[in-house]
């Protein structure tokens, strides 16, 4: 396929998983973000399209719910002259690591940008949950364990339509009307439809012959997985922290880390993930003229 080449965009498809992947697995900041299954998923929300500029790949996002931006540049070449034609495009550069501030930032205006900072853990740790520390989490793993009959497997394609079924289950008890959530759920259901063909593994829990769990994730790099969606009936006492659990032990034992994602500012998210101690935190930065 012939590349788009700046100032021309290209609306991401399936069909540019190949080349934006070669490009993207240059990356090994850990962010969640620079990895085309995040992109994909989120395309009917945040309207991603790219470029190439000076062979870096350029990603230009323009969400219905924040100003647009570009990901950083993927590709090492002229790149802060790269920055400056993107920021002659649109306001900002988002999601930017610490380690591209720090080789290109100079010139720049830098800010952090805390509620998107990337949670990532030790997979032995979450896999183990092992001492004090998580003894909360092992007493209502254990609850669950003893109160309800469940399964586990890996999640195959005949699986999708009771995950479907159990998102709208979870989204109708939220029923806030924000419009993030709504993004996310077609977002989740994006993922459901492509998993397969994009790397994506998935699990889930049924409990009575019903799917009441699944989750999803991929591999950012060799080392780190990302684990972005967790749906689990909230009624049912310690399911939540049983797949999140079981999803480390049986798909990524052989992944020494686990990107969580962000908490979006969002007090209670941000509450939850502290909860599992992470290791250390992504950060990201906001980067304008």
């Amino acid at each position: 396929m012939s590349l788009p080449l700046f100032p021309d965009f290209k609306p991401v498809g399936l069909e540019d998983q190949a080349v934006l992947e070669g490009y993207l697995d240059q990356d090994a900041s850990g962010v969640c973000e620079l990895n085309f299954a995040n992109i994909f998923i989120w395309k009917d929300s945040e309207h991603p399209r790219w470029t190439v500029l000076n062979g870096n790949l350029c990603v230009l996002v323009e969400p219905d719910f924040e100003a647009p931006y570009f990901l950083p540049p993927v590709g090492g070449e002229r790149v802060p002259e790269t920055v400056a034609a993107c920021l002659a495009h649109a306001p900002r550069l988002s999601r930017v690591p610490e380690s591209f501030v720090e080789r290109f930032g100079a010139g720049f205006e830098v800010e952090e940008d805390p509620g998107n900072f990337d949670y990532v853990y030790l997979s032995q740790e979450l896999a183990g949950l092992k001492g004090k520390k998580f003894d909360g989490k092992r007493n209502r793993i254990r609850k669950f364990e003893s109160t309800f009959v469940h399964e586990y497997h890996a999640l195959t394609r005949a699986d999708v339509p009771g995950c479907f079924r159990l998102l709208e289950d979870w989204f109708e008890e939220k029923r806030n009307g924000d419009p993030y959530m709504k993004a996310e759920k077609v977002a989740i259901v994006q993922a459901l439809a492509s998993f397969e063909r994009l790397g994506l593994k998935g699990g889930i829990v049924k409990v009575g012959g019903r799917v009441e769990a699944f989750t999803m994730g991929g591999r950012l790099h060799p080392d780190m997985a990302v684990i972005p969606i967790e749906i689990a009936n909230p009624g049912l006492v310690g399911l939540a922290q049983w797949i999140n659990r079981e999803f480390v032990c049986r798909e990524w034992s052989d992944t020494a880390l686990i990107n969580r994602e962000q908490d979006m500012g969002i007090e209670g998210l941000r509450k939850a993930k502290l909860s599992y101690q992470p290791a250390r935190l992504i950060k990201k930065f906001n980067l304008t003229l």
